[in-house]
């Protein structure tokens, strides 16, 4: 019996992309995604996401790439730049989820604990959660089982009564190893069927 919705927040409840700020400093499309693929990469900016400090991480890099310091620094420094709108879709279903009053939500991110206060400010919706674990307060991050162990220890969660919906396959799947039923998230539209279909919404 599922009692628990647990969300992931980039790329299911909120938009946010790199592209969108970069834009605006690259002229050539494919320069940037050079850039993003193999300076500021995925794999660097999760390590902010773990816990590094947003300096450590601008600096490690800036010695790396001088040449490219005004693009690495404006990384986080335009960071606000770079989130686009909420998925409105899957907010409608959050708050129809909320409003059942059959569900605790709560939300397990991968984000640096000194941009996530941003995010709060712009989409209130961040603040129907009955809890948030952000990995960069944690200093740890999904997939890491210890991770999602502190949302179900801090929040009394079986793993067994718990949904989790991520975009992220990797994800998915240590969740999956916990015991934690999952969705894939690809879309609203998917989202709403699938919920739909496990009688939860």
């Amino acid at each position: 019996m599922i009692n628990t919705i647990i969300f992931d927040l980039g790329a299911v409840l909120i938009d946010w992309n790199p592209h969108y700020m970069y834009r605006t400093l690259f002229a050539n499309e494919q320069e940037m995604i050079d850039f993003l693929a193999n300076i500021c990469t995925s794999d660097w900016n999760e390590e902010q996401d773990a816990g590094r400090s947003l300096q450590e991480g601008t600096d490690l890099l800036v010695a790396q790439f001088p040449e490219h310091e005004a693009n690495i620094r404006a990384f986080y420094s335009r960071w606000i730049e770079m989130l686009g709108e909420p998925f409105h879709g899957t907010v409608e279903i959050f708050k129809q989820l909320k409003e059942s009053g059959k569900y605790k939500i709560y939300a397990l991110t991968n984000w640096s604990a000194e941009t996530f206060p941003m995010a709060q400010e712009r989409f209130d919706f961040l603040g129907w959660f009955d809890g948030i674990v952000v990995s960069g307060t944690e200093k740890m991050r999904k997939p890491t089982p210890a991770f999602y162990q502190i949302l179900l220890d801090r929040y009394n969660v079986k793993a067994g009564e718990a949904l989790f919906i991520d975009d992220n396959y990797r994800n998915i799947l240590a969740a999956e190893k916990m015991g934690i039923k999952c969705i894939h998230f690809t879309s609203s539209d998917a989202l709403e069927v699938e919920l739909k279909g496990l009688e939860i919404l």
